[in-house]
């Protein structure tokens, strides 16, 4: 049966310029879609914001596309969502993806985790322009330098992002994620992990998931960090860990 499976971008980029290289990549007999995330189905973020909007609109995605268990794939941003949605509704997923996600619950955070949380948080009150750069400078590892601004004027969708990052922010704060529920899940999790991010935050959130699910992959992409994923600058490589984790989870069932 072939693979089905839903993408889920960051807060920045949207979905289909994120994920298109990497569907490229993919088996043809896998039925992938894309997702852009909730928050920004409106324009501006809603001033409700959750991340129970974002697992709502996971769910009306699976089950337009008749999916009844599926694998899940998030980075960043959407990570957490991945993350978030799979405490929610294990039952639903046949395996988890995290591309460096943005959050991984408040439960048992490590001190390096637990600062660079507050570096991000104090970068959320910086004005647009300056909150855009400080957020990216903190993910990544000392003396990385971030990537050049695109050239031309900015698209337009970029106007919400400095929003979006604030907003999802202030949900990661007010979230609460079952655990005990991540840790009875019975599927396959794997996580990508730049080895030019910031390893505070990144490597301990691989770490805090390594804990979680007993079934856990760890897979280092060496010359990548958070700005320049493996899923558009290395996405044949990843294609194959995506495929090879699908395949465990169809042998597994």
């Amino acid at each position: 049966m072939p693979a089905s499976a839903i993408l889920l971008p960051g807060i920045i980029l949207p979905a289909e310029p994120a994920y298109s290289a990497l569907r490229e990549q993919l088996s043809g007999e896998a039925e992938v879609v894309v997702k852009d995330l909730e928050i920004y189905a409106q324009g501006d973020p809603p001033a409700d914001y959750r991340l129970s909007l974002e697992i709502d609109g996971v769910l009306r995605t699976a089950d337009a596309a008749g999916f009844d268990r599926f694998h899940l794939v998030g980075y960043s941003g959407g990570g957490a969502v991945a993350f978030a949605f799979a405490a929610a509704h294990p039952e639903r997923l046949e395996s988890l993806a995290l591309l460096e996600p943005a959050w991984v619950g408040n439960d048992d955070m490590g001190p390096g985790e637990r600062r660079t949380r507050a570096e991000l948080d104090a970068a959320a009150d910086l004005p647009p322009d300056a909150r855009l750069a400080e957020f990216i400078r903190i993910q990544l590892a000392p003396g990385v330098e971030p990537p050049p601004r695109p050239d031309g004027p900015a698209p337009a969708w970029m106007r919400t992002r400095p929003a979006g990052i604030t907003a999802i922010m202030r949900a990661f704060a007010e979230a609460d994620v079952d655990v005990d529920a991540l840790r009875a899940a019975d599927i396959p999790v794997y996580y990508a992990l730049g080895g030019r991010s910031n390893p505070d935050f990144f490597g301990e959130m691989a770490e805090r998931c390594r804990s979680i699910f007993s079934d856990f992959t760890l897979e280092v992409f060496p010359e990548r960090h958070h700005f320049d994923p493996p899923h558009r600058i290395e996405p044949e490589r990843l294609a194959r860990s995506l495929e090879s984790l699908w395949e465990r989870a169809a042998q597994g069932r």
